[in-house]
């Protein structure tokens, strides 16, 4: 007897006041495979979040209750599940407090649902564990996270001791979109988190270094007043 092949659905939790958008996403993304669940109030997505065990998070800041971002600080205290901001808000602010307390990405309404899709993937994709010593590769620049070993077309490229952990974190976390903040924290301590010409410097280095254009950077993007986003690897 042969028995129905079981195919996994991703759940998506939508936390949202706004009935229409609730309505628009559940329509699209159904469509597109995924299971959703709704809330209306930041305290019933923080209790659906719990229970639900969503895999990805959409998220807008606005809410009646709580400000969005205080909801995805109670929600990364106890879990790292992609979080995607969706808001009217487009200020640098609102974006950076938004990325440094643990969203993945920031997308301002209104917004196309092909560009949300494909975020959407990014951010699954990014939540997938990654086997020990893997092997970081995108275009011509390959970072052996084991060996701490950069090489660009085949030839090993030397970086000092700094560069290598601002390149670490950035392959770590490619395709994200990482803040000053959170940058210089990670790298220099968190007494460095106004310095940010130390980043500007390094990733100077790091492009005249790695890119074949260090005016057109292909790999590490500048996200303008917010932070940097490293190429995302190749599947």
């Amino acid at each position: 007897m042969t028995h129905p092949t079981t195919i996994a659905t991703t759940v998506a939790l939508v936390i949202d006041d706004e009935p229409q958008i609730r309505r628009l996403l559940r329509v699209t993304l159904e469509a597109n495979g995924y299971a959703v669940l709704d809330a209306a109030t930041g305290q019933d997505g923080i209790v659906q979040a719990a229970q639900g065990r969503p895999e990805i998070i959409l998220l807008d800041l606005g809410l009646p209750d709580l400000d969005g971002v205080e909801v995805l600080k109670r929600i990364r205290e106890w879990s790292r599940v992609p979080v995607i901001i969706l808001s009217v808000r487009d200020r640098e602010g609102d974006k950076i407090a938004a990325l440094d307390a643990g969203a993945d990405d920031f997308v301002t309404k209104p917004f196309s649902s092909g560009e949300l899709l494909a975020r959407l993937r990014t951010a699954l994709r990014r939540s997938q564990p990654q086997p020990a010593g893997a092997i970081f590769r995108a275009g011509k620049i390959e970072v052996d996270l084991a060996a701490r070993v950069v090489r660009k077309a085949g030839v090993e490229i030397k970086l000092t001791p700094t560069e290598y952990a601002l390149l670490r974190l950035l392959v770590v976390h490619a395709g994200k979109v990482l803040t000053h903040r959170q940058l210089l924290t990670e790298v220099w301590g968190p007494n460095a988190v106004e310095q940010t010409h130390y980043l500007r410097v390094h990733i100077a280095h790091l492009r005249e270094k790695l890119e074949d254009d260090a005016a057109r950077p292909k790999f590490i993007h500048t996200e303008p007043a917010v932070g940097y986003r490293a190429m995302e690897a190749e599947m």
